[in-house]
């Protein structure tokens, strides 16, 4: 099998540039490509548990733990503890958690742009939807 016949190392090279290119446009705002799918799923849903942040964010519980100490040490989310179970705590966004919101899904939609310009939209809209039917995103 050569190179570009290996799913596997296709997306892992796309992966590569696109964490070097958001990272270079997150550095602005003092964040980096670990903290991109934490931000992103709590503009979606706030009061999500660490647990159901992990999961949905594909990082392990610990690793998630890390990502929300650096979040919070910025202010941009915080944490309560739920009623019911004291180990536990919901998480969410800070007024300058929210605040970042436009401008990060500017940038992330700006380096979507440059990563498909080479596409027609309709390639551009196939290659999303296979890419989703593959992660089953969308069942």
């Amino acid at each position: 099998m050569k190179r570009f016949e290996s799913l596997s190392y296709l997306i892992s090279h796309l992966n590569i540039a696109l964490q070097q290119e958001i990272d270079t446009r997150l550095k602005r705002y003092d964040l980096d490509s670990k903290l991109w799918p934490v931000l992103f799923t709590l503009w979606q849903e706030e009061g999500l548990s660490q647990t159901e942040l992990s999961k949905r964010c594909d990082v392990a519980n610990y690793t998630m733990t890390r990502l929300l100490d650096h979040l919070q040490v910025q202010g941009f989310i915080t944490r309560h503890q739920e009623a019911d179970n004291r180990r536990a705590f919901q998480i969410f966004l800070t007024d300058n958690g929210k605040a970042l919101q436009q401008d990060l899904l500017h940038e992330a939609a700006w380096v979507n742009e440059r990563f498909l310009e080479a596409l027609t939209d309709s390639e551009q809209y196939e290659f999303m939807r296979l890419l989703n039917k593959v992660n089953k995103f969308n069942q």
